[in-house]
């Protein structure tokens, strides 16, 4: 069985003091082990990817991740880094193509395939990112437009590749601090249209945008979700903890 996906991203938040001590108080909750039922992880900034890992040590059962890297494995790339070198740090995950990326550095679906190539070329785990804007959700077009985004990003790859995914699905219009926490019932369609075309294909189906304590649930409640990839809830290391807890709670049944 699929064990349910939590995780959260720090974008560009926390210094490496701060990263330590989240670190080490979930280190030390866990003590070794995730909760049955359940995959953790966490993608904090570059600059706290080796301390991270230092932390969490080999053996951790929390799943480390780098928020981009770039589809070549060296060269004249300034600013970025390689898949690569994103392993020698201790990442596991890649994420690939947050609408952040895609509007403000010219993330396409183009670049998603090359990223999701180079991450699978060197053993990790692509986490794609997609979703659709408040104007082509109002339009109607939600489930057309991620799955154009998927297949475009998975193009090429065998069942075999594609089995090692995870697909997040963010729609713009419920992430971020002027997003707005979406209902189950708008969920509803378009995990309908992931689940029957990569149900059983990926590692995972995970629901992102505005996740918090209250809705957290209600969200693992969706047919086809099998996990949550959560941002400012988590950032305090006792939400991350409490969201674990929840995610350990549906496992269950």
């Amino acid at each position: 069985m699929q064990p349910l996906w939590i995780g959260t991203s720090w974008k560009m938040n926390k210094t490496l003091a701060e990263a330590r001590e989240w670190t080490s108080a979930l280190v030390g909750h866990l003590d070794g082990r995730a909760p049955e039922g359940v995959q953790p992880f966490v993608i904090p900034s570059f600059t706290a990817t080796t301390t991270v890992a230092q932390i969490l040590g080999e053996d951790s059962p929390v799943l480390l991740g780098v928020q981009n890297a770039h589809w070549e494995d060296a060269g004249a790339w300034t600013g970025e880094i390689s898949v690569p070198q994103a392993k020698d740090a201790g990442a596991q995950i890649v994420e690939i193509g947050h609408s952040e990326r895609r509007e403000h550095f010219g993330e396409t679906v183009e670049t998603t395939r090359l990223k999701v190539a180079a991450s699978l070329r060197h053993g990790l785990t692509p986490l794609l990112c997609i979703g659709e804007s408040a104007e082509v959700k109002d339009a109607g077009g939600s489930s057309a437009f991620i799955l154009e985004q998927a297949r475009g990003a998975l193009e090429g790859l065998t069942e075999e590749q594609v089995a090692d995914v995870v697909i997040a699905y963010e729609p713009i219009w419920a992430i971020g601090e002027k997003g707005r926490p979406a209902t189950v019932e708008e969920l509803v369609e378009p995990f309908a249209a992931l689940g029957d075309e990569y149900s059983g294909r990926v590692k995972g189906l995970l629901y992102g945008g505005s996740v918090n304590l209250e809705n957290a649930a209600d969200l693992l409640g969706i047919e086809h979700v099998t996990g949550l990839f959560v941002g400012r809830t988590a950032w305090k290391v006792e939400g991350y903890l409490e969201l674990l807890r929840i995610g350990a709670e549906h496992a269950r049944g």
